[in-house]
């Protein structure tokens, strides 16, 4: 339990451009991992190694790395995993939410919470992951900490609670107050490593003492030691015990530390190392992870120890030109050795574990174990895939899944040449392989291959891969919309699925009724309402298999169904010619003959649109976006610039990026993130019908 409480698996998390790249370079420079400052703009930073991530500046690609810090004596070790901040690599960060333990998120000191930010807020909410705050870039003009302080509990619903002061903003940005010790840290150098412990300046001491009061008051209502120390004596108040009822309520999730720094200007980051270290899990706080015995098919608590049965999760394939195929895996329980034999879930098959590396972004180290807490790699895993679980064959287990939004664009492409036609469908392959994201379809009605992303960025990136890394040429249609259908109306059906063969034959009667879900949640709402065992209930998993895999073909053009209920009313049976399958075709042929009688109706995908732009543009910009269908949601000033909020038609967008940097001479800017499914207008939705399905 000693190794397990100095280990720590964070993230750094937030929006695009708000520094998360920076702030993990100055952590593995003060760490000794690396000896030179990286800079997200030259291009030579350890954590964006891939060549797409140099050229674009941004991350693409979560990427781990392992390090170490010493704080108070005590020699921590850190897993970091760096993710992208682009909507159109949220799979990345969700994969990487799911295996973490805390999250660091960043904001810009000027532009505060951004919309990017809010999704992998609500990631981590979801995963449950604390998580500590840096409100970065306090260097920057117009860098307000105190603000994106009550932006964070205003957007987020968060409890931000600082445990620091800046000294100074903008050019005048020097260091910060440390709260909880009630002294002054002041960064000299050009490199960040050297800072002076003072005094805190006269002009700040009532601000200080104010904020540390609200903090020891906050405090104070999750923590009964301290309380009682606060109402009886204060002067006998300890960092220690601070520290203390600060780490269990961020643990809780009551709270959220609030620090600020200068990654860039290398100032407050090592602060923020011994506050990742002091505040957020470590694999011993947490005891047990569920999951579900492959056996008995019931839900177990799997206590998190070495000495426990294995139960490891695999969150990320990725392919090395020197390593070959990498599994990154998460160990909940127990220790994966090489040379084991292990259980893969999925596959019900066994694998032997051949090699073993620690990740060090672009770089590996071998080990020859992974044990309960730790995040590495197994070298050349063939069957594996991202989700998978791998458990001890004597106790074979299955872990909570990744789950993965649907793509949302997709585009018609082919190879240059017969010749390259093979060699497109392997690194597809490959691609599709390491990017749960990214899938590859055959659309049956002209033989096309579709590749179907996230958004024109990310298939922007995979189809740059396939010219530089495969050396393929490519050739591409305009866009296509991943379109969906839903139904308006309740229609109620019988269906008589009949064969005879001479022999035995087929045979399954159902009464069913189709209608909209009244929840409006997605997927297959299904009902069993049959009575007096008129289909026998080993028939119903058949009958609801059906429906799940006739709803991936609508009728309106083949687009799936966003959502469905399905009420079972009635049916009947043959003694001898019945079988699970006929039910089944009962339901994918019932479903074909009732669809068109539901009023089916065509979905479009609409993104929430944030724009950025200074007040003369706004009437341009407006504008456009209305010329795009877009409905305006509203405008407010921030930071003497606009921000409009609209939504809009993802169909509408394509190019908009580049658009907008003309109509606002490249002074806007636009964040775009998918907000839901709405009906298509009817003379849109009759071009679309007749494009037929993706």
């Amino acid at each position: 339990m000693k190794r397990l409480s100095s280990v720590r698996n964070i993230g750094i998390m937030a929006h695009v451009d708000a520094g998360k790249t920076t702030v993990t370079e100055r952590m593995l420079y003060y760490t000794g991992i690396t000896h030179k400052l990286g800079s997200v703009d030259e291009g030579n930073t350890v954590m964006d190694s891939d060549p797409q991530e140099e050229k674009r500046g941004i991350t693409i690609s979560s990427a781990a790395i392992t390090t170490y810090w010493q704080q108070a004596g005590d020699t921590y070790q850190v897993n970091i995993i760096d993710t992208p901040g682009h909507v159109d690599f949220t799979a990345e960060v969700e994969r990487s939410l799911r295996v973490l333990d805390g999250a660091v998120a960043v904001f810009c000191a000027k532009s505060g919470v951004q919309p990017q930010s809010e999704t992998v807020w609500h990631q981590a909410n979801r995963y449950q992951v604390p998580r500590i705050v840096m409100i970065n870039k306090m260097d920057r003009q117009g860098a307000d900490f105190h603000r994106v302080v009550q932006e964070i509990k205003q957007v987020l619903q968060a409890n931000a609670l600082p445990i620091q002061l800046p000294i100074g903003a903008e050019d005048d940005f020097t260091g910060v107050v440390d709260l909880i010790h009630m002294q002054a840290m002041i960064w000299t150098g050009d490199d960040g490593k050297q800072y002076t412990i003072t005094s805190i300046p006269e002009q700040m001491q009532a601000a200080a003492m104010e904020a540390r009061t609200l903090l020891l008051d906050e405090l104070c209502v999750y923590d009964e030691t301290l309380f009682e120390a606060w109402t009886s004596n204060p002067e006998a108040i300890t960092a220690s015990l601070i520290q203390q009822a600060l780490r269990k309520a961020t643990l809780q999730m009551q709270v959220v530390p609030v620090l600020a720094g200068a990654a860039y200007k290398n100032k407050g980051v090592q602060p923020l190392l011994d506050a990742a270290v002091l505040y957020l899990p470590s694999p011993a706080d947490i005891t047990q992870v569920s999951g579900t015995d492959i056996a008995t098919e019931q839900v177990v608590q799997i206590a998190t120890t070495e000495q426990a049965a294995l139960a490891a999760l695999a969150f990320k394939i990725t392919v090395d030109d020197y390593a070959g195929k990498l599994t990154m895996v998460r160990v909940y329980a127990g220790t994966l050795q090489t040379g084991d034999m292990v259980w893969n879930s999925r596959t019900s098959k066994k694998v032997r574990i051949s090699r073993l590396l620690r990740i060090m972004s672009n770089k590996q180290v071998a080990t020859d174990q992974i044990a309960a807490g730790d995040i590495g790699a197994i070298v050349g895993m063939k069957e594996v895939r991202t989700g998978d679980t791998l458990s001890g064959a004597e106790h074979p287990v299955l872990l909570e899944k990744i789950s993965f939004p649907e793509p949302m664009i997709g585009y018609a492409i082919e190879a240059a040449t017969a010749k390259e036609a093979g060699k497109l469908g392997e690194a597809l392959a490959r691609l599709t392989e390491e990017d749960p994201t990214l899938r590859v379809e055959a659309d049956t009605a002209s033989g096309q291959t579709i590749l179907k992303g996230m958004g024109e960025l990310h298939l922007e990136v995979v189809l740059e891969k396939l010219a530089t890394q495969y050396q393929l040429s490519i050739r591409k249609g305009a866009p296509q919309i991943a379109y969906k259908e839903t139904f308006t109306q309740a229609v109620a059906h019988k269906e008589v699925y009949k064969k005879q063969n001479g022999g035995s034959g087929n045979f399954a009667d159902i009464s069913f009724e189709l209608s909209p879900r009244e929840d409006e949640q997605p997927g297959l709402e299904f009902v069993n309402e049959i009575k007096g065992g008129a289909i026998p209930k080993e028939f119903i998993p058949s009958v609801k298999k059906g429906f799940e895999e006739a709803m991936q073909s609508g009728v309106l053009a083949g687009y799936p169904l966003q959502s469905m209920r399905v009420r079972l009313l009635d049916g009947s049976i043959h003694d001898n010619d019945s079988h699970a399958l006929d039910f089944e075709q009962a339901a994918i042929l019932g479903f074909r003959h009732a669809a068109a009688k539901a009023a089916p109706r065509l979905l479009e995908p609409c993104m929430s649109v944030e724009v950025n732009t200074p007040e003369e543009y706004t009437g341009t910009l407006t504008g456009d976006l209305n010329r795009r269908r877009g409905i305006i949601k509203g405008m407010e000033a921030k930071n003497n610039m606009q921000i409009i909020k609209a939504t809009v038609p993802l169909s509408e967008l394509f190019g908009y990026v580049t658009t907008l940097r003309t109509l606002s001479s490249g002074r806007a800017s636009a964040s775009i993130t998918f907000l839901c499914y709405q009906p298509v207008p009817a003379a849109i939705a009759a071009k679309a019908t007749t494009a037929g399905a993706l």
